[in-house]
């Protein structure tokens, strides 16, 4: 929202400088109404949570959260807001902004506070941006004098008002609640139960401002969409969070751009705990944005400098419903271990998709010829067991659109994917690790499961060729593995398509000749239906069978049993049922597991078990397919 000085179009400077940094247009006016109109008026009325901002006598925004049932904050004359409703009247520090640190008990308070705030329906994801100031106000006590709980009434003339899209809104049903406020903590770094809520929070409001200019706001995603950079007691504390695709109106931006001052509060519609924070915001674009969190074009850096967690401190709770279809995925940090991308704009090689192989009716084989750009550093060559990251941007990306209903997730998708390098190591100059050189082949083994899945499998390869930027190789080196020597047995685990970090370094873990002791043991579960994949991966690599248990589930037909015939001739042990503790356990009979090193390349639901219940206390890596 905005009252400052305006250059054409209603938008002021901040906003203008904003749009120009991400080349968004500012032509046309805001949308934004003076006042607030009847219909505005009774969508307020209607919802039951109401997020107020306020700056501190200090100059420093705060933002809280009241109400808990529909009615509480409503019209109550022509261009005046009226609300009433419990607070936390010792620790709240919106209701210390607007009433003063200490009010009377009873006593009407006529003071003119710049406010804004923003009325949310999470049941019905709907909410409104309130701009105005307050000019009356009172509290009373509730549960006697010691409890710290007190209800609050508030009056509040409204400059302007907007009704926005909440795409990134997760319904909950409120429900109004006595809050018992205990402050837990009121200094920095924030405490472990701060950091829980950080991690477990699936939305936050924010308060920006400059000059006139007040704005509040929320913010949804998935839970842990917001990740702690930095929270040690001898540094800053640092949150950092991911800016989605949104109505491009960036008026909370337009004021960080000018005053980088900014409030935040984070509730816990579980416990009613909330996390109040100020600090300072920094805007990242582009590559700054992807150095911090890989994967984001637009992101957010709270420097904090003041916080407050309170214990039962709102008066209400939620009860989650369904969760929007907006929200992408988590996007962690670089520091996290999530794929970096350079950051240096432009293509330091591309792929092109030179070959394509039907595995299973769902599973393909591409093959895929590298060239290096011209006037850019090589890349050097991949490791066994790492990973290819390609940017199908250029060929997938649509734009930019307010919805998209039919793809939801595609809003804030940059469609950059990485795969497990499936053939062996590049030979290149100077060894392993040296430069890789133009025309050398590598193939990816993949399920056909979204866009870039979905474009490989369907592309003419008769046509234009598909030439695909890379963006690099990378990959834990932890995930060799390696059967030489006196060391610990490795003992592979795989799921589906799991088995591919296997496959670029099984010729050198395996005997070329099939004969001798081989240490080393694959479990490998998987679909009926893919069957064939794994008589295609034996068959590549002989000897594998020797050492291969194979775990099938789902139907099996006349197909999939010739496929089981032609895996047992060559030596596979197999069995139709599902994996279970023992066979992981009990996968040598000349080892103990304590003798084992475990390497896990399964779903999270089955990496779960493993790690936490079947493989405790033993030595376990496992590669992740959420990269």
């Amino acid at each position: 929202m905005s009252t400052l000085t305006e250059v054409a179009g209603g938008w002021h400077p901040g906003e203008v400088a904003v749009h120009k940094l991400l080349n968004v247009p500012s032509h046309g006016g805001k949308p934004n109404s003076r006042g607030m109109p009847p219909s505005y008026g009774h969508r307020i009325a209607t919802s039951p949570l109401v997020a107020f901002g306020a700056c501190d006598e200090q100059g420093r925004p705060w933002t809280t959260v009241l109400g808990g049932e529909r009615g509480f904050s409503r019209p109550i004359q022509q261009g005046f807001l009226g609300a009433k409703t419990l607070v936390d009247r010792k620790h709240d520090p919106v209701v210390e902004a607007l009433l003063g640190p200490a009010p009377a008990e009873g006593e009407l308070l006529q003071r003119e506070v710049p406010l804004s705030a923003l009325s949310v329906d999470l049941e019905n994801r709907d909410r409104v941006k309130i701009a105005g100031r307050l000019v009356a106000g009172l509290i009373n006590s509730q549960g006697g004098a010691g409890s710290g709980v007190g209800e609050v009434e508030l009056a509040v003339l409204v400059k302007e008002t907007l009704g926005n899209c909440p795409k990134y809104m997760n319904k909950k049903v409120i429900r109004a609640h006595l809050p018992s406020p205990e402050l837990v903590s009121d200094a920095l770094p924030l405490p472990q139960a701060a950091l829980d809520l950080i991690e477990k929070a699936d939305m936050f409001f924010l308060t920006t401002t400059h000059g006139d200019a007040m704005d509040t706001n929320h913010r949804g995603g998935p839970p842990g969409f917001v990740r702690v950079a930095r929270n040690a007691p001898e540094a800053e504390v640092v949150l950092v969070y991911p800016e989605y695709s949104g109505n491009r109106l960036y008026e909370s931006l337009g004021n960080l751009y000018l005053n980088p001052k900014i409030g935040v509060a984070i509730p816990d519609f579980d416990t009613s705990d909330v996390l109040y924070l100020t600090g300072t915001a920094s805007i990242l674009a582009g590559a700054d944005a992807a150095a911090l969190i890989p994967h984001a074009k637009l992101a957010i850096r709270i420097n904090v400098t003041a916080a407050r967690f309170v214990k039962d401190g709102l008066p209400f709770r939620g009860v989650l419903g369904e969760r929007s279809p907006y929200n992408p995925p988590v996007r962690r940090l670089a520091t996290e271990g999530a794929l970096l991308a350079d950051g240096k704009g432009g293509a330091d090689a591309t792929a092109t998709l030179v070959k394509r192989e039907s595995l299973t009716p769902t599973i393909n084989r591409y093959t895929f010829r590298f060239e290096a750009a011209r006037h850019r550093p090589r890349m050097r060559a991949w490791s066994a067991g790492q990973y290819v990251t390609l940017d199908f941007g250029p060929e997938l990306d649509e734009g930019w659109s307010h919805m998209r209903d039919d793809e939801p997730q595609s809003l804030n998708d940059d469609f950059v994917r990485t795969f497990t390098v499936s053939s062996a190591p590049a030979v290149v100059a100077g060894g392993e690790g040296g430069e890789i050189k133009d025309g050398t082949e590598f193939e990816i083994t993949a399920r056909t499961h979204g866009a870039a899945t979905g474009l490989l499998s369907r592309h003419n390869l008769r046509a234009m060729p598909l030439e695909v930027p890379i963006v690099g190789f990378g990959g834990e080196e932890g995930f060799r593995l390696s059967a030489l020597g006196k060391g610990k047995m490795p003992v592979f685990v795989a799921g589906g398509v799991g088995i591919t970090p296997l496959l670029a370094q099984v010729g050198d873990l395996l005997d070329d000749k099939g004969e001798g002791e081989v240490r080393l043991r694959v479990v490998w579960s998987l679909r009926g239906e893919d069957l064939p994949l794994a008589v295609e991966v034996v068959q590549r690599n002989r000897g594998l069978g020797r050492v291969l248990r194979l775990f099938v589930t789902g139907e099996v037909g006349g197909r999939e049993k010739e496929a089981i015939g032609k895996l047992e001739t060559l030596g596979v042990t197999l069995n139709q049922r599902r994996l279970t503790r023992q066979d992981v356990l009990q996968v040598d009979s000349d080892s103990r597991p304590s003798d084992r090193k475990y390497y896990l390349c399964v779903s999270p639901g089955l990496q779960k078990v493993l790690l936490v219940e079947w493989l405790a206390g033993e030595e376990v890596v496992s590669e992740s397919f959420n990269y």
